[in-house]
């Protein structure tokens, strides 16, 4: 039997962090069951750090002094991003045209992961597998 994996969307990451109550009981099970693999993206990394800088994140400042160390405790595993990831990123049809949801989306396709998101924007994608 395949084992089952899932990316954390940047949001979802940040909630599980400093804002469990947000979390969906179901994204809750998943992150609370050690057996499953959970990934956070390289770029939700980027995406935090960037949206901070520009005073979008005021409220996250113990996430970017600890980035690491909480991905470590979280025990998650990064996913870096990869030519193939950024490759079908930019050539698939899809309205929105945030760059970071682009690579989340292209990631859980390529890697076979269910992308835990509440997200609406991703349910135009039939082709991705999402769970909130």
């Amino acid at each position: 039997m395949e084992s089952v994996g899932y990316l954390l969307d940047t949001h979802t990451f940040l909630w599980a962090v400093c804002e469990s109550h947000k979390l969906s009981k179901t994204v809750k099970d998943i992150l609370s069951f050690t057996s499953n693999k959970c990934y956070i993206s390289a770029i939700s990394a980027y995406e935090i750090m960037n949206k901070h800088r520009l005073g979008k994140l005021p409220n996250y400042n113990y996430i970017i002094e600890n980035y690491l160390d909480i991905i470590h405790k979280f025990d998650v595993y990064e996913l870096t991003i990869n030519s193939h990831h950024s490759h079908f990123a930019g050539k698939f049809d899809w309205k929105n045209r945030d760059p970071f949801d682009r690579i989340l989306a292209a990631q859980a396709f390529n890697e076979n992961l269910i992308l835990l998101t509440n997200d609406i924007a991703f349910k135009s994608l039939p082709w991705l597998k999402t769970l909130w």
